[in-house]
């Protein structure tokens, strides 16, 4: 038998509470204690994150402004919608899902954040090479050892000890709101554009619309509200529930759109689409100067292997609470092989992937966002079957008006998704 101890349920969810905030980045680490809402939207502006929002900045300017204050808004209400859940039940969302929706929706909806989440920690470790490579070393050495590294801390439980250096690291990423006035952007125009919608049906249009839905509302971040609302409970208060998602919606969006802001006034005007990690360092030659790409990198490389140390494990916790199996980081590999080995396979499937020959970084960064744009939907009517439920919900069900503002945005998804994959098909059959 295992010398090793069994967490219980309210021990694992401390432990994976604990685990999933780390994945913030930038300075809501800091100020993260306002609230769970707070760290799960801010939690969108990692290394991916970054990379949409400066691809976006780079190839439209402001015009896609607008897309992000009408995001914001629905970022709010989803991350409201799933926090209330948590303090209503007292359940995460994977318990929720398996007792009222079903095996067969349990099992649809955890393959959807696996593949969600295994995209980013992809992305993640490509976001290491390319750190690295900006500092002058190989990604074939620095990926895989960073990989071992993170397996190490994390099965070892001694990742705490040095999370703090990484998350000091991605501190750098608030330099973007200083090069953004720094740049000296036209600010009537950033006004205008963020009231003011434009749309077109270009393939990279629908894209980038596509990802920057997907980095502002990820699927893990309406799972780590609940599953820390639900720890807390009835010491988190509803009106406190509201004001938290609220906040920190907006929080999190400003600092986006300050990405973009800065990125638009710089690349776009010099006519500059972000390809490499070097054009994204670019736009922060206002602050730093020439060290733009060495201070990039620095953040790049904290907010990569922060996401790259929690995303699996948090994929690995959420798909074994859903069907039961053994869990936890101090747990043998015997007594809890489902754990252990998703966890490890996440983290293999993310250095092989990341090492390909010729690898696009920015552009795999940008898809993976894509991929929860696209996948996102399923986590949403999943969310919202289960708010809308008396049973569940009791007297705290979902109104009208966040039932119709959080099917919007579903719907908007896919509508956007229909409308690329059809433009998408018509360019492969020369149809223009």
């Amino acid at each position: 038998m295992s010398s090793r101890r069994t967490l219980s349920p309210t021990q694992t969810a401390t432990r994976t509470r604990r685990y999933l905030a780390r994945r913030v980045a930038g300075p809501a680490a800091v100020i993260g204690v306002l609230g769970p809402g707070l760290i799960a939207a801010s939690a969108g502006n990692d290394a991916g994150g970054i990379a949409t929002y400066a691809s976006v900045g780079a190839s439209y300017g402001y015009s896609l402004l607008w897309v992000l204050a009408v995001i914001t808004v629905s970022l709010a209400i989803i991350q409201e919608m799933a926090a209330r859940m948590g303090v209503v039940t007292g359940k995460g969302f994977a318990d929720l899902v398996r007792e009222n929706l079903g095996l067969r929706t349990t099992a649809f909806v955890m393959l959807v954040l696996v593949a969600a989440n295994g995209g980013l920690v992809v992305s993640e470790f490509a976001g290491i090479g390319a750190a690295a490579e900006l500092l002058g070393i190989s990604r074939y050495y620095a990926v895989p050892v960073m990989a071992l590294l993170v397996w190490w801390l994390i099965t070892r439980g001694s990742y705490r000890r040095v999370e703090r250096v990484f998350l000091l690291m991605t501190l750098i990423f608030f330099a973007y709101p200083v090069a953004a006035f720094l740049a000296g952007p036209d600010w009537g125009e950033v006004g205008r554009s963020l009231v003011t919608p434009t749309f077109s049906l270009e393939g990279r249009y629908l894209l980038l619309m596509i990802a920057l839905i997907g980095t502002t509302i990820t699927p893990y971040m309406q799972i780590y509200a609940q599953s820390t609302m639900a720890e807390r409970g009835a010491t988190f208060g509803l009106s406190l529930v509201k004001l938290d998602a609220y906040s920190g919606a907006l929080f999190s969006n400003v600092v986006a759109g300050f990405i973009i802001v800065a990125t638009g006034a710089t690349l776009h005007r010099m006519g500059v689409e972000v390809q490499t990690a070097q054009d994204a360092a670019r736009a922060l030659e206002p602050v730093a100067g020439r060290l733009a790409s060495a201070v990039f990198a620095v953040g790049l490389l904290g907010a990569s292997v922060l996401a790259a140390a929690v995303l699996p494990l948090s994929t690995a916790y959420t798909v074994c609470e859903a069907f039961g199996f053994e869990r936890g980081v101090n747990q043998s590999f015997r007594d809890a092989p489902v754990f252990h080995g998703l966890f490890t396979a996440l983290l293999a499937v993310g250095v092989l992937v990341a090492l390909v020959p010729g690898l696009n970084v920015i552009q795999l960064l940008v898809w993976t966002q894509v991929i929860n744009g696209l996948l996102l939907p399923v986590v949403l009517i999943s969310i919202l079957r289960l708010v809308n439920n008396p049973e569940v919900m009791g007297e705290h069900t979902n109104g009208l008006v966040y039932n119709v503002l959080a099917w919007a945005t579903t719907g908007l998804v896919v509508l956007l998704s229909c409308a690329y994959l059809v433009i998408t098909l018509l360019g492969i059959f020369g149809v223009s």
